[in-house]
């Protein structure tokens, strides 16, 4: 289990948090815990951006990227085109996204840098 403590820390309380570590509990408290993890997993969403998409999500930003309408969309993923609409607000939201345009050209660049083949080509 980690801990984490200050270089101003004395003796006896250095002690006292190898021992608790040591015992499996964490040195952490609640609030540092949760702005270490905040932290993690923000810097995880900058490197992957994809990381913060649903699984819907990502498929619909790839059909954004082959230029589908959303109503092209839902046919081929057999949703309403009202559900696809939220989808694709939702993943414009996720990645700091306005237009449309923006999300295809993303998309485009991000699945060809992760050698990512559109789901309707040939490999599948």
């Amino acid at each position: 289990m980690p801990g984490y403590v200050l270089k101003q820390i004395r003796g006896t309380d250095l002690v006292g948090a190898v021992r608790t570590v040591a015992s499996g509990q964490s040195l952490l408290g609640p609030d540092a815990a949760s702005r270490v993890m905040r932290r993690m997993r923000d810097q995880a969403a900058h490197a992957d951006p994809l990381a913060a998409l649903t699984g819907q999500e990502r498929r619909i930003l790839e059909l954004i990227g082959e230029g589908l309408t959303n109503r092209q969309i839902g046919e081929q993923m057999y949703l309403a085109e009202k559900t696809v609409k939220n989808y694709v607000s939702a993943l414009f939201a996720k990645l700091g996204m306005e237009r449309r345009t923006q999300a295809a050209a993303y998309a485009a660049r991000v699945f060809e840098e992760h050698g990512q083949a559109p789901h309707n080509s040939p490999t599948d």
